[in-house]
This record gives structure tokens, C-alpha cells and sequence, in this order.
């Protein structure tokens, strides 16, 4: 067997903890120094270890993981950080004209993986200490498309372009009004018909710094587009994105394809990625300790051995259960309980932009999904109930106690995670129910002694959820709850509210773009419907079917059901199944398949 021993350095505290890894550590006893402390960290001989696992259970910071994995892995092994640190397997094997999915847990390699592709990492096959040359990595990867992929690279022939995970920290990075510096970047001298197609004119004299997520996530995509390059790198592409804005992307990152380019795209949007790639590389493993690369599978299968959790191929087992989806919609209206609160019709407007509400209630034990595009009014609609804004007649919506959880998470808190959940919670942070209902679900423990100022957007979105499901309150208010959490965190995070939800009686209203999770969270929908920008109207809550058929059609998208796992997946445009369902107004749950309508 393999093993691996990682450390995490952030938590490893050794003045604290009187050292109780080494003092424990059997081979210690025994006179092997299979632990040891060094200046203020402890480090872990891989080969001394015996694997018995004392120390990971003795330490109070939870620091260390221990795994062992078979000894094939070991010889392919493409990269390593330091003694002690995420060990990545494999590499995916991209090829011109085609675009790769890259789908997994966040802190299991992808991210990683596009910087090894970028240059940003040159992989050291494992030897951290003494990294090889490229004629070596050059000579490890003979046989494969990567060895043409890094002959290129070490010989600087090979031009990258990458759209960075994390858009929001641009502005930090780079200043300057929009068209400036797109025009800069305009090598293709494609710029104007992407900049109309991804609706980039009305923000084209705006500095950076006043951009929203949506428009940041826009200008990255069309700045890594306009680069002539042989390879596009994009990781995260539609976070931010309404559904439509999605599929935009998408079509111009497909659209690379005619060029022969190579085209590798990380994105945890299921039917984004579904309708985006021709093949996927699953990632799994244990995140932020090792991470396998798994061989490249077509789209359909290989999104569906992800979510049932077994690769045939490999006679891999990654999860213990799978992912399962709904044949048909949740019946609305039974079990939800009375009204918690009703609203008349209400106007919210500002210079430039006018909302109209209809009127409305949420029902105890309810979850309400609200779709629309971006700019529309959806969080300007969820700040007026969270008593952030006012309607323009200034209605009072009841005494209801509202926990809200914004959009934008600020992270000006100075305190550890712990701190801030037992601050929120009280009482209820030490019980039972808390740990196994919310702490266990979002995977909190990990991340309890860790600051609050130095988690990433995901672990961040993670504590800021659960702060949320912690505060007493009337009504539970989440503002894109998915952005920057990988599959698994979405569908958690949906459960973890439905049984919240259910548990106390508290309803809530979710802003969400993923309509994946949409499907799998939401009782009923309000759909908004308007011009961006200009003016909104939030319709009524309506049935789980009737929302989504009126915000596709709207959107000009349908939606079919997998055979095997019963995800939604996009139509391609003027397929056969898109024009059926269109014929016969079902742009979401089918009835019927074109060959039984013919029969």
C-alpha cells in the first residue's frame, strides 16, 4: 500500500497540543521516528508510518489525514506541493477540437490541474525535494498526447489563455474602464461580435471596481476568448451567470471548437457542463489531502458514473451513495402548512430601474425558488423582505424575523468560524441536532478553528449558509447559495435547508441560477420576467412545472430527463427533442418522447 500523510499546516498548532502526535505515535515508542516536530510544525515520514491512525484521532486541531492507497497509484503521481501535501494523480489527456469537462469536489485537483496546463505549475512527478526537468517529465508522459503538450511548453511554443476561478478579485488585480482593456487584449480581433454576444456594450465605459459578479464573470470570459492562444483554460465560467447568460458562454467557448483549439473547462453547473463538453475527467479522492484524475469518459456516462459514484472502468467506489433526481416535480401545495406571510402588490423604484411585485404568500414548511436573469430585481426583491430596502409607499411586511444571507458575503469578520457560528446559534451550536443536521451536512468541522478572513469563496459560502440556518427567525432569505460550491456542497446545501426547513416550520426563498439545484430544492417558483436593467416584474409563486415551463420558454431553452439518473439536461438548439417539446409547450418535464408523439 501507498501512503499518504498530510499535513495541514494552517491548523498544525504544536505549542498548543503538547505535541500528542508524537507522544502517541506507536513507531515513536518503538524508537522510529516515524513523527517529529521541526521548528513549529510537526512532519510524518510517509515510509516510517505504520498507518495506524492514533495520531489523527489525537490531534485537537484535526490537522493530519492518513490514507492509504493501492501502490499503482504511486507510479502516477504528476504532481506534489511539499512534504506532507496534496498529492495529485494523473493528468486528463485534452485533444484539439474538443472541449474537456473537468467535474469533482472542490480541493480535489482542478484547479491544480488547469495551472499545471497554464504553465503555472510545472508538475514534479512527486520529487518536490529534487523536481525533474521537462526532458524527463517530457519522457514520463511518452506515449500520450501529453508528451507533444509539454514538449510545446518547454520549448515556449505554446500559448495559454485562462479565465481565472475567483472573478471577484480582478478589480485587486487590474484597473481600467472595461473597452480599454478588452481592446488590449483583442488579438483574434473578434471582439465586437463577442462583446454583442455576451451583452458587454452597456458596461463598456464602466470602470472594473463597479462591475457586479455577473458582468466581472463576462468581461473574463471575453478576455480570455479575444487571446489568440492554442489552449483555453476556464475554470468556473458560469458562476455569477443567470441560465441564459450560462448557455452564452457556453456557445462561445464551444464555438473554439471549429479552430482545432484545445479547450479544458472546470464547472460544477451539471447541465452546463453537460451541454458545454464532448468528454469529462471525473476528480475524486479526499479533498485537500490526494486527488485521482480518472480516465476520460464520454459526457453523458461520464456525468452519470459521477453521480451514481462507482467508475466501472476502474472498479473505483468514490462515494457511498449516489445522487438521485426526481422523475417528476415535488407536488406543490400538500403538507406546506398556512400562510406565514402574505403581500399586496408593491414598487420598488430607483433611477434607472423600476420593479413591480404581485401580489403573493409563503407557506410554512415551504421553500420558494426565484428564477429570472440577472439585473431583473430577484435580490432587489429578497432585500425589500429582509428590511433592507423600502417599497416606494414604504409598506411594512409584518414583524417577521428575517436571517439573510447576501449575495456578496463579506468576510470583515476577525474571529475563527467557531466563534462566529456560537455567536449566531447560542444554545442550539452544542447540540445534537445541530452537529448531524447543519455542522456534519455543509462538512463544517474541518473549518471551525480556521479564521473566517482566510477561507475561500466555497468554504466561506459554506459558513455563511450556515449562519443563516443558525439564527432564530420567521422566514430564511439565501441570495445564490450555490455559487462556488462543487456538486456535492450544492445538493447538501439543498438538503441541509429542506430539513431545516421541514424541522421547524421556518419557510425560505432562494435566488438560484443552477436550475439543477433549482429542481432539487424548491416547492414552488416565483419567476421573475422584465428587461434587465430597466424594468422587473416578480410574478406570483406558481407550481414547480408551470415556473420553470414559463422562464424557459421566456429563455428559449427545454430541458429533458436522463434516462438512468433523471437529472435535467439541456437540449441542444433545434434538436429533435427541443422542437417537440416546444411543439407541445413542455419545456421542462416531458411527457412524452417524439417516437411515442408519432405513434
Amino acid at each position: 500500500m501507498t501512503r499518504i500523510a498530510v499535513l495541514d499546516q494552517d491548523k498544525c498548532k504544536v505549542k498548543k497540543c503538547n505535541q500528542l502526535c508524537v507522544n502517541f505515535c506507536p513507531m515513536v515508542r518503538s524508537r522510529v521516528e516515524a513523527i517529529r516536530v521541526e521548528g513549529n510544525k510537526a512532519v510524518i515520514s510517509e515510509t516510517l508510518c505504520s498507518g495506524c491512525g492514533i495520531c489523527v484521532k489525537k490531534c485537537p486541531f484535526k490537522a493530519i489525514s492518513i490514507v492509504n492507497l493501492p501502490d499503482e497509484l504511486e507510479k502516477d503521481c504528476s504532481h506534489r506541493f511539499s512534504t506532507n501535501s496534496f498529492k495529485l494523480f494523473r493528468l486528463p489527456l485534452p485533444s484539439p477540437g474538443t472541449v474537456l469537462g473537468l467535474l469533482g469536489q472542490n480541493g480535489i485537483g482542478k484547479t491544480t490541474t488547469l495551472k499545471v496546463f497554464s504553465g503555472d505549475i510545472k508538475p514534479n512527478l512527486g520529487k518536490y525535494d529534487n523536481p525533474p526537468d521537462w526532458p524527463e517529465i517530457i519522457q514520463y508522459y511518452r506515449g500520450s498526447s501529453l508528451q507533444d503538450y509539454f514538449q510545446k511548453m518547454s520549448e515556449k511554443k505554446l500559448k495559454v489563455s485562462s479565465k481565472p476561478q475567483y472573478v471577484d478579485k480582478i478589480p485587486k488585480a487590474v484597473t481600467g474602464k472595461v473597452g480599454d482593456l478588452l481592446e488590449k487584449v483583442d488579438e483574434r480581433k473578434q471582439l465586437d461580435p463577442l462583446a454583442e454576444e455576451l451583452e458587454l456594450k452597456k458596461v463598456w465605459d464602466r470602470p472594473l471596481e463597479v462591475l457586479s459578479g455577473g458582468e466581472l464573470q463576462r468581461v473574463a470570459v471575453a478576455a480570455a476568448l479575444s487571446r489568440e492562444a492554442d489552449v483555453y483554460l476556464f475554470d468556473e465560467p458560469s458562476s455569477y451567470l443567470d441560465v441564459k447568460q450560462r448557455l452564452v458562454v457556453a456557445r462561445a467557448i464551444r464555438s473554439l471548437k471549429e479552430l482545432q483549439k484545445t479547450i479544458i473547462v472546470a464547472e460544477h453547473d451539471l447541465a452546463i457542463i453537460d451541454y458545454l463538453s464532448d468528454q469529462i475527467c471525473l476528480f475524486y479522492g479526499e479533498p485537500g489531502v490526494y486527488g485521482v484524475v480518472s480516465h476520460v469518459h464520454g459526457v453523458r456516462t461520464g456525468i452519470n458514473i459521477y453521480l451514481q459514484g462507482y467508475i466501472p472502468d476502474e472498479n473505483i467506489m468514490f462515494r457511498k451513495e449516489s445522487i438521485v433526481f426526481h422523475e417528476k416535480p415535488p407536488t406543490a401545495g400538500t403538507n406546506l402548512g398556512e400562510p406565514l406571510l402574505k403581500w399586496d402588490s408593491m414598487k420598488k423604484t430607483f433611477k434607472g430601474f423600476k420593479l413591480a411585485i404581485e401580489p403573493g404568500e409563503i407557506r410554512r414548511s415551504e421553500i420558494v425558488g426565484i428564477l429570472g436573469p440577472n439585473g431583473i430585481g430577484k435580490t432587489t426583491f429578497v432585500k425589500i423582505l429582509a428590511g433592507l430596502e423600502e417599497t416606494d409607499d414604504k409598506q411594512k411586511l409584518g414583524e417577521l424575523t428575517v436571517s439573510y444571507k447576501p449575495q456578496y458575503i463579506a468576510t470583515d469578520y476577525a474571529g475563527t468560524v467557531q466563534e462566529l457560528l456560537m455567536s449566531v446559534a447560542k444554545e442550539n451550536f452544542t447540540s445534537s441536532w445541530y452537529k448531524t443536521e447543519i455542522a456534519q451536512p455543509l462538512r463544517l468541522q474541518a473549518l471551525m478553528d480556521r479564521n473566517v478572513m482566510e477561507l475561500s469563496g466555497g468554504e466561506l459560502q459554506k459558513v455563511a449558509i450556515a449562519a443563516c440556518l443558525s439564527r432564530k427567525a420567521d422566514l430564511f432569505l439565501l441570495d445564490e447559495p450555490s455559487a462556488y460550491l462543487d456538486v456535492e456542497e450544492r445538493l447538501n446545501m439543498a438538503k441541509t435547508l429542506r430539513r431545516v426547513v421541514e424541522a421547524h416550520g421556518i419557510p425560505a426563498f432562494v435566488v438560484e441560477h443552477d436550475v439543477v439545484t433549482q429542481d432539487f430544492i424548491a416547492d414552488r417558483l416565483m419567476v421573475f420576467n422584465g428587461e434587465p436593467g430597466v424594468s422587473g416584474l416578480a410574478n406570483p409563486p406558481t407550481s414547480l412545472r408551470k415556473g420553470m415551463n414559463t422562464f424557459l420558454k421566456e429563455m428559449n431553452i427545454t430541458f429533458r430527463r436522463d434516462s438512468i439518473t433523471m437529472r435535467p439536461r439541456v437540449n441542444k438548439e433545434g434538436s429533435q427533442m427541443d422542437m417537440f417539446q416546444k411543439g407541445i409547450g413542455e419545456y421542462y418535464y416531458t411527457k412524452a418522447k417524439p417516437e411515442t408523439a408519432k405513434k
